[in-house]
């Protein structure tokens, strides 16, 4: 097993190093160190490759294998889903909110005390945001914003990154209307990094990393859709 690559703030995006030097424990830990400039994320996303890390931390920089995705024709409204939808008053809409829902994301959680989304990942997709690259799915109750999605948009593939809810459901209602759009701008894949039982009830399935790959690259290079309203 070879170590990880450490990457200086002053290296080029380039500097990452190829996916196949990414570990197996912990699963896809590719390098630590680097920038999180725009030029730096969507290279790094380009490539499939995405920055995790906490507090105190370096960046770290993974890309795990298997790759859990979500096909918008893939995923499933249970009905206790598609009761909220139809019932609790919800509305959402695209990128009127984006710093909130960021904001909901980073707060702290009953089984995740602390926060990922540490003030510096914050700014960095607040700056992806005002490029046009980065896009958050709000769910309202009134005025109340009370769940939210957002994610990283290159060519026809989104890149998800985190959700929270504040309401019964108030998440998946997002991620019920981001798949909506999916569909109807032709987004062929949503990215959802790593498997989880919750993501798999929603119909996600995981894809080996040469596999999502293969499929990134022809996706991020298309057209991208105009996502915002």
């Amino acid at each position: 097993m070879h170590p990880i690559t450490w990457l200086a703030e002053s290296d080029p995006p380039t500097a990452l190093p190829p996916s196949d030097r990414a570990l197996r424990d912990p699963n896809g830990l590719l390098a630590a160190g680097g920038a999180l400039s725009p030029a730096w994320l969507v290279h790094a996303y380009r490539h499939g490759v995405f920055p995790w890390y906490g507090p105190g931390q370096p960046i770290l920089w993974w890309t795990p294998d298997p790759r859990a995705v979500l096909v918008p024709d893939e995923f499933r409204i249970s009905r206790s889903l598609a009761r909220s939808i139809r019932n609790r008053g919800y509305r959402t809409t695209i990128d009127t909110a984006f710093g909130a829902v960021l904001a909901g994301c980073a707060a702290p959680r009953r089984d995740s005390p602390g926060t990922w989304l540490t003030a510096a990942m914050r700014e960095a997709y607040l700056a992806l945001h005002a490029l046009g690259l980065a896009h958050s799915i709000e769910t309202w109750h009134g005025e109340r914003l009370v769940g939210g999605i957002y994610g990283v948009a290159l060519g026809r593939l989104f890149f998800g990154e985190s959700m929270f809810a504040r309401g019964r459901d108030a998440s998946k209602v997002a991620l019920a209307r981001l798949v909506g759009e999916c569909r109807r701008h032709g987004v062929g894949l949503i990215d959802c990094q790593v498997p989880s039982p919750h993501l798999a009830s929603l119909g996600s399935r995981c894809l080996p990393r040469g596999e999502f790959e293969a499929q990134l690259r022809e996706l991020v290079a298309a057209e991208p859709p105009a996502w915002r309203q």
